[in-house]
């Protein structure tokens, strides 16, 4: 192996310009099909098992690549991915695939630094034998720190392309979505390495071939052998588990799908959205349900805020006579709330005032408040409880830099994105027959650790309300909903999924998603919500050690790299020291 490196070396050094285009085409060909892994333009279901080859290319091109490319291919590779994977970003705004391609190619510029690091660094202090180890608990690392930060973005996580393969995933509820990635990266890492070795060595070296490699990282093949073995065993017998697991109870939901964003159109556009809203969850009380479900910001003026300051003033002015028709829509969603006989659990801005010196309505019939993207339950003529969004989505909903970058802040409020406020707590609900549930909104069930805290606070059923029908796009509902099937995994729950547009569907705690509405079309559905307790079936490991796995390879991250780094430099330090003795 160190003749190999040594051989590489070489290489490395009489680079020409075949030899670039050559890797610059495996970087596209490896970002289209690892694309096409997930719900995409050519399937709406995914072609997961291109997940388990489409990084191989991209390991063979890092190791053979030079220190001055590397980051320019990271770069590339992570624009390409996400142009491809989030083409349907461009309905909601040009701008924001834009903004989602540059910073996914940022992100990727450090992780392929750091993973040529791995190569370069660890290959040569350890002849090779950890290098694939190594890249797989920093490619880890990297899925788990780039969810993390302002802008952080689940989307294109390469374990979510598995989640069909229910046998494979069974093990979210030890170790979440890292401990599959890390399965999943691994063999693709040592498989790119030794085809960068294979294509580039000496005759003799050609003809020694896998095996021989494969020999020379036994054990780690057998740790590899033995850890996928025990992960389909735990899936075998886990998925067998909770497909034949009763339900502590169970209770009746309709959610009521009314295809139309929420925000498009103003006054006649909630007006309108709640007259659809109105009818479909009174046709659906004609089957008894325990709770109506609508989605989020189904109905979009503010109950709590018009309930709690009623504008009922005769001042004239357009601004006046907006807030007029907006309190009467609100009491109209009241008396229909209070009518209905049940509760009434619904996406709802939700407001508070904003300068307690000041009355909530100016002279010019301006608000004085701050709004939260909220979900509120309604029951007995009042708001019961509220859930106010804790992760909101960056750049559209929340926008933290006002100060340090100005340009961009009046960029995005020129585009008119409207931001909230920020809640903190994670709000369990409870019904009257003491169901408890939690609320995660649109992209919150992305996350694993938000789901996780729900769980962990005592909530026994989560329910996701969300507003995808901007995206236009099946696959683009498809691929938020197949990473919810991971949170049901992750914590052993019920997932019911409530959407204005597509994909409501019911997910077991197995992973698998039942009874889809059909997308982009009107209509109700009556659902038999199976609700596994706490109490009887306990907590998983995951739910008790919230990402603990991610979190132990961003350490082992930072000291493979600055362990590497350390011994690098002391070599270089040595061979100068002797170079002068020599002279």
């Amino acid at each position: 192996m160190t003749k190999l490196l040594s051989v590489n070396d070489k290489v490395l050094r009489r680079r020409n310009l075949r030899t670039v285009c050559f890797e610059v085409v495996l970087l596209l060909v490896a970002a289209f099909v690892l694309s096409l892994a997930h719900p995409s333009f050519m399937s709406k279901r995914g072609f997961g098992l291109l997940s388990l080859i489409a990084l191989i290319p991209v390991f063979a091109v890092i190791r053979n690549t030079t220190w001055k490319l590397v980051g320019a291919y990271g770069f590339l590779f992570g624009f390409v991915y996400y142009s491809i994977f989030n083409y349907w970003l461009t309905t909601f705004h040009p701008f924001a695939i834009l903004i989602v391609t540059i910073i996914k190619g940022a992100e990727m510029v450090a992780l392929f630094f750091a993973l040529k690091a791995a190569d370069r660094w660890t290959g040569c202090i350890l002849k090779g034998r950890l290098v694939h180890v190594f890249q797989a608990v920093i490619w880890v690392a990297y899925a788990y720190l780039s969810q993390g930060w302002f802008a952080g973005y689940p989307y294109g996580t390469i374990a979510y392309a598995l989640y069909n393969y229910k046998i494979l995933i069974q093990v979210a509820d030890l170790f979440g979505i890292w401990g599959i990635t890390f399965m999943m990266v691994l063999p693709q890492a040592f498989l790119g390495n030794w085809l960068c070795d294979h294509y580039s060595s000496t005759t003799t070296e050609h003809s020694e071939g896998l095996w021989k490699h494969v020999l020379f990282h036994k054990v780690s093949l057998i740790i590899f052998v033995v850890l996928l073995i025990a992960q389909i065993i735990y899936g075998i017998i886990n998925y067998s588990k909770w497909k034949k697991a009763e339900p502590d109870t169970s209770f009746t939901v309709a959610t009521v799908q009314h295809n139309a964003d929420s925000w498009k159109g103003g006054y006649d556009t909630y007006k309108r959205n709640f007259i659809n809203l109105e009818k479909m969850s009174l046709e659906a009380m004609l089957r008894k349900p325990d709770l109506i479900v609508w989605s989020e910001t189904a109905f979009v003026p503010s109950v709590n805020w018009y309930t709690t300051y009623p504008y009922e003033g005769n001042d004239e002015g357009d601004n006046f006579d907006y807030l007029r028709k907006i309190q009467n829509l609100v009491n109209d969603f009241v008396r229909f709330g209070t009518e209905l006989g049940i509760p009434l659990l619904t996406g709802n801005p939700s407001s508070i005032i904003d300068d307690e010196t000041l009355p909530p309505y100016d002279e010019e019939g301006n608000w004085n408040k701050l709004d939260y993207n909220s979900v509120i339950l309604f029951d007995d003529g009042t708001i019961k409880q509220i859930y106010l969004k804790q992760h909101l989505v960056p750049f559209t909903e929340h926008f933290p830099y006002e100060r340090q970058m100005p340009w961009l802040y009046n960029l995005l409020k020129a585009n008119d994105y409207h931001w909230w406020e920020k809640g903190t707590e994670p709000v369990v609900f409870e019904t009257s027959n003491g169901i408890t549930f939690s609320t995660p909104i649109c992209y919150e069930d992305v996350f694993g650790d938000i789901c996780a805290e729900f769980v962990a606070n005592g909530a026994d059923l989560i329910v996701n309300m969300t507003n995808d029908s901007w995206s236009g796009s099946e696959a683009a509902e498809r691929q938020h909903a197949v990473m919810a099937v991971f949170r049901c995994i992750e914590n052993r729950k019920t997932m019911l999924r409530s959407t204005n547009s597509g994909l409501t569907c019911l997910i077991t705690p197995d992973g698998t998603i039942q009874g889809e509405m059909e997308p982009f079309k009107m209509g109700w559905k009556l659902w038999d919500v199976p609700v596994y307790e706490t109490k009887t079936y306990g907590t998983t490991v995951y739910t008790n050690t919230i990402d603990i796995s991610a979190k132990i390879c961003v350490y082992l991250s930072y000291a493979i790299i600055a362990v590497g780094l350390v011994i690098v430099v002391l070599r270089t330090i040595r061979k100068k020291g002797q170079g002068k003795k020599e002279n």
